[in-house]
């Protein structure tokens, strides 16, 4: 019989085709719970239902959490990751309505389980070929998605009770697009000096990151080159040698510059 930090480790880290068969699993686990927390601001929090699946989910990412916990060489240092510690606040924010009612700011907590998507996609990255050679526009596509997921979610928390434009998930993310893309309808606003002081930081902040986002998914700052020497495949648009090994490089380029 195998100990549990064997099998753990085989899971988490393992090239088996049971490991992977398993992180995909922990995948379509993580896009579920993800989607769910999304669906369930269309639901008033005062329906039991909701605490006892956010109980349901929270005891299977306790599961994950602690099979990780047990993989890893040493535990006292994963603890103290940054990703671990988002983990920790997300599962605790499922407990937490338990106790003292569905609080509707616990949901902007629960949207940094999206982060999670980063360490997997690092994994399918080592796995497929798509991955590694199309890296720069995944993160970056990646970036965008959570970005605005989690302002959107910081719009519907705090404006939510306050203003009667915004009465789901779906309100808040379409007025936080309607800001970062400048279109700037005018339909929903923000209520309040919060509200108002909320759209300063969105407008200066928010749409000069996103803009950047979206350059580079459009025009990834890496391009494929073969160093004829190294073999080195992806280097900067602009680079003159090769940063493995130095040999001078004939990238062609639409000889325009950031």
């Amino acid at each position: 019989m195998r100990v549990p930090s064997e099998f753990c480790r085989e899971i988490y880290y393992g090239a088996t085709p049971r490991a992977l068969r398993a992180r995909y699993i922990l995948l379509v686990m993580d896009l579920s719970v993800i989607s769910y927390f999304v669906i369930t601001t269309f639901v008033s929090s005062s329906y039991d239902w909701i605490v006892l699946v956010d109980m349901f989910i929270g005891s299977i990412l306790i599961i994950d959490f602690l099979g990780r916990l047990i993989a890893d060489t040493d535990r006292g240092g994963f603890l103290v990751k940054p990703m671990s510690i988002i983990d920790m606040v997300v599962i605790m924010s499922l407990f937490v309505p338990m106790l003292l009612g569905n609080l509707a700011f616990l949901r902007i907590v629960r949207a940094l389980r999206l982060l999670r998507t980063y360490v997997v996609t690092q994994q399918l990255r080592q796995q497929f070929k798509f991955f590694s050679r199309n890296e720069d526009v995944i993160f970056s596509a990646m970036n965008l998605a959570v970005f605005i997921f989690v302002v959107a979610a910081v719009v519907f928390v705090f404006q939510a009770p306050v203003n009667s434009s915004i009465n789901n998930y779906i309100d808040a993310l379409y007025f936080t697009i309607a800001t970062l893309t400048t279109t700037g309808f005018g339909d929903i606003i923000l209520v309040g000096e919060a509200g108002r002081l909320l759209a300063v930081v969105i407008m200066i902040v928010g749409v000069a990151l996103f803009i950047r986002l979206v350059q580079t998914i459009f025009r990834p700052n890496k391009v494929e080159y073969e160093c004829p020497d190294c073999g080195l495949t992806r280097h900067d648009r602009d680079a003159v040698h090769c940063k493995h090994c130095g040999r001078q490089l004939h990238i062609r380029t639409e000889g325009a510059m950031d």
